[in-house]
Order: C-alpha cells, then sequence, then structure tokens
C-alpha cells in the first residue's frame, strides 16, 4: 500500500514537473509580459524579435514600455481608492443584515 502510495505521488511530482516546464518557462523566458490583446501577448524580448530592433530602439522602447507599467499600476491603484470608496460610503447606508449580504455579494464578485 506505502508503495502505491510512493508511485502516484513520484508520477504526480513528474508530471508537476513537465507541466511547468512546458508551460511556465517559456512565458518566463520570454521576459515580463507588458500588455496582452486578443491573445497576444507583447514583451520587449519579443519587439526585438520579431522587429530586430537597434540596441537604441530597444532601450528607448524599455524606457516606454516601463512608463507604461508604472502608469498603469498607478491606475490601478487608484481604482482600488475609488472601489474602497464606494464600498464604504454603500456600507454607510445598510442596515447591518444588508451590510453581511453586501460583503457575501462582493467575496462571491471577487472569485
Amino acid at each position: 500500500m506505502i508503495l502505491l502510495l510512493l508511485l502516484v505521488f513520484l508520477c504526480g511530482s513528474v508530471v508537476g514537473a513537465v507541466a511547468v516546464r512546458y508551460t511556465l518557462k517559456p512565458k518566463v523566458a520570454a521576459g515580463p509580459t507588458y500588455w496582452a490583446s486578443s491573445g497576444v501577448e507583447v514583451s520587449l524580448k519579443r519587439l526585438e524579435k520579431e522587429l530586430n530592433l537597434t540596441p537604441e530602439q530597444s532601450r528607448q522602447i524599455a524606457q516606454i514600455l516601463d512608463d507604461f507599467v508604472k502608469y498603469y499600476h498607478t491606475l490601478q491603484a487608484q481604482m482600488e481608492e475609488v472601489r474602497a470608496t464606494g464600498k464604504a460610503k454603500i456600507l454607510e447606508v445598510l442596515n447591518p443584515e444588508q451590510r453581511e449580504k453586501f460583503q457575501k455579494l462582493i467575496k462571491e464578485a471577487h472569485r
């Protein structure tokens, strides 16, 4: 019985390792994704390869993409603040029973 469990565990480990090797590793090697549109991911390495960028173009585009990422994260943080403020205002209006139901609705929406 123990030998069977050990065999199942080892098979699971091998399958997991193979899955990581062929799904996660290519994405890490491609560099960070700056944006995705219609299922197409764009990274600096991909732009360098497909557009045959010069080193200067690559440097300039890297700066543009870094600025884009910082701006995007700033907007996300602002959206979180807006959501939190709206949620707090809604909670002020609701009675205790409604607040509890509202909190459950919010949790369900985040799944």
